[in-house]
Parts: structure tokens; sequence; C-alpha cells
């Protein structure tokens, strides 16, 4: 597959390229005409001193476009609704772009002066960048959907944003995802994912990143590796395997759907994966999310779209590669065709998880609507 990578600027600044895998597609030089003015800037990040962890202040997103009527859909190609979009070209197969909200940038309005000097009240810019990734230009549609030539050129893509991102200076986690229906806070219905860059080691890959270090001083062995082999072994949460890829319910499943897809060779990124493996994965991908889409049927039979967050599981930019190990973590808060799990007391208040439903129960669903 012949992938063409163009690189065009927003009337404000921010970047916008355009991955094309189409014979046809034409030459990307679309102008951007709209009165954008400034690019916004992030806010700051301020430390958790009771957990370590940072949060991320940025009031400017409380202005974001929220769930637009389809004429406006901003992630639409320029020309197929009443305003222009956020992509000038009246066509294209897939678009990463710069948010236009977003709570991470390459410029901040905190200031040096702005620092404390009490450890209790550190604060930091918001520095790194925020991306938007259009799977595809059909409003209607979703990745699901998507040919496993254009899920291709979807992972090219995160692998492509993965290695430059990771390389900026002030990035210190790469994380590629896709939030997908209104019930897990989508705010544009058009089908897309998101790319942020962390200026700092989030909570929950530190807390993998650290059992990860732990567990391969103790045995000489990848973490991710010794869990994929038992999975392997235990066969009972296996949901699918292809050449290259196993797709598991973790052991410990929080979420009342669940699954993990991880490789069988140990890489620690989306870059790191060969043609080869980026093939297999487009097809076992899709499979997977089309099991996800069969997993609740409605009254009548019919198959219920899932919603979901999928998020790939990457090593940090500059630390940690050696223990780190690629997998991708797809759950979803729908615990029945019309009920949700709400995060209540005490997994918002303590973090203490309970799980109605048994991995195991969720792996044989999952193998059961397989086409």
């Amino acid at each position: 597959m012949s992938l063409t990578r163009t690189s065009r600027r927003l009337a404000d600044g921010r970047e916008i390229i355009y991955f094309d895998d189409s014979f046809d597609a034409p030459v990307r030089t679309a102008e951007d005409r709209r009165p954008l003015g400034e690019r916004a800037r992030s806010g700051e990040v301020r430390h958790d001193a009771l957990v370590g962890d940072w949060v991320a202040v940025a009031g400017h997103r409380l202005n974001r476009t929220f769930l637009p009527p389809k004429d406006e859909c901003p992630l639409c190609p320029t020309g197929t609704g009443s305003v222009p979009s956020e992509v000038p070209e009246a066509v294209y197969d897939v678009v990463v772009f710069e948010n236009r909200f977003p709570s991470y940038a390459p410029v901040s309005d905190h200031q040096p002066d702005d620092e404390p000097t009490d450890d209790l009240d550190r604060t930091a810019p918001a520095l790194g960048r925020c991306e938007v990734v259009c799977f595809t230009s059909d409003h209607d549609s979703t990745f699901a959907d998507l040919s496993p030539s254009r899920a291709r050129t979807v992972i090219d893509a995160w692998a492509d944003r993965t290695a430059e991102l990771g390389d900026l200076p002030e990035v210190e986690q790469v994380f590629c995802f896709e939030n997908r229906g209104q019930q897990v806070g989508v705010t544009l219905h058009h089908p897309h994912g998101q790319i942020y860059a962390y200026p700092y080691v989030p909570q929950r890959s530190a807390a993998i990143l650290a059992q990860a270090t732990e567990h391969h001083a103790r045995t000489g062995q990848l973490l991710g590796a010794d869990i994929l082999a038992a999975e392997l072994e235990a066969k009972v949460r296996i949901v699918a395997e292809s050449e290259h890829w196993v797709a598991y319910v973790p052991f410990a499943a929080r979420w009342p759907v669940e699954v993990h897809l991880a490789p069988r060779r140990d890489v620690p990124d989306l870059p790191s994966l060969t043609p080869s493996e980026r093939d297999d994965l487009a097809t076992v991908y899709l499979d997977l999310l089309q099991r996800l889409d069969r997993y609740y049927v409605a009254k009548d039979g019919s198959p219920i779209r899932l919603p979901y967050i999928a998020g790939w599981h990457q090593a940090p930019s500059s630390r940690g590669r050696e223990v780190s190990r690629l997998h991708l973590q797809v759950m979803s808060v729908l615990r029945s065709p019309k009920k949700l799990k709400y995060l209540a007391g005490s997994e918002s208040g303590v973090g203490g998880w309970v799980n109605d439903v048994p991995p195991e129960q969720i792996a044989e669903r999952l193998r059961d609507v397989a086409r």
C-alpha cells in the first residue's frame, strides 16, 4: 500500500496532516480561509501532592464545540456542510490536525513568575500537543466500518504521530485513543480519535511502568509478555488470535466489557511494529470491534452499537522502553443493553473497583458473537 503524507497549516497556524492511501487522492493545496485569529494557548498543570499526579487546568475548553448538527460538523470536509470545517479539503482519506481546544499545546499562558515556592503548590506550563484523528470523511460511519486498508492507514498515522510527538523535548508520554458514543462523553459524532502528548507520565501509565520495572528486576522477564503467555496457557479468556496478535479479556478486568489486544512479539510502541504486524493488526482490530458491536442485542434481535474507549498503552518517550510492552485496551461502561456502569463511591472515592461481570463470561460472549 502506497501512503502519501502531506503537512499543511490551518488559518491560526495549527498543523494539519493528510494521510492518503487512495490512488486518485488530489494534491493537498486547499487553504483554510476562516477568520480564526490567534491559536489557543494551553493553561497549566498542577501537581496533586496528595497522590503525586498532575492535573491540567484548561478553562478555555468550556467553550469547545458540543454535538453540532451534521451540516455544521467541524470534522467533515469543507463544502459538504453549511459552514467551513477544520478540514479545508473537499474530501480526505485519514487526516490529523492539532486540536482547536487543546489541554496541552506548544504555547502556554503559564508564566515562570507563576511558579510558587511551596512544593505543595507546584505548577508548570501545560506544554505538549493534542491532536484529532479523523478516520474517514464519512460522517455516518465508524471505525468498525472501515476497510482493512483504511484501518491500516489509521495505524500508520498513529505510528507516525507517536514517533514525531515523542521526539518533542517537552513530551513524556504519547497516548492514542478513541472515545465512541455519547455515554462516554463524545462531543462530536463524526468518527474520530485523539492523540495526547503529555509533559509527564500520567498516573495509570506510571503505575504500569512501575509494575513492569519491578517485574523485570525480579524475573528478568517482560511483565506484558508473561501476562500474555499466562492468558494463552489458560485459554478461557482468549477472544481471538491471529498470526501476530492476541485479543483477550484480562484476568482482573475492571469494566463490564473489557478486552486487551497485544502483539505476540515484544515491542514497546506502535512505531516499532513491522509492516506485516500492521497489516495483521488492521484485520484483527476490525474483527474485535465488530464483535463488540454484536455483544448486546435489542429486543428485536438487532445489535446495539457499543459505546467504548480504546487506548494504546505504549512505552514513555524517554524512559522505561526496555521493560515496556505495547497493548491496546478497549473498555465499555455499558453493563447491559440499557444500563451504564457508574464510577460511584468505591471506584471514584478510593479506586476500589468492583466488576459485576466475570472476565471469563465476557470472553465467552465475545467468542460466541464471531461471524
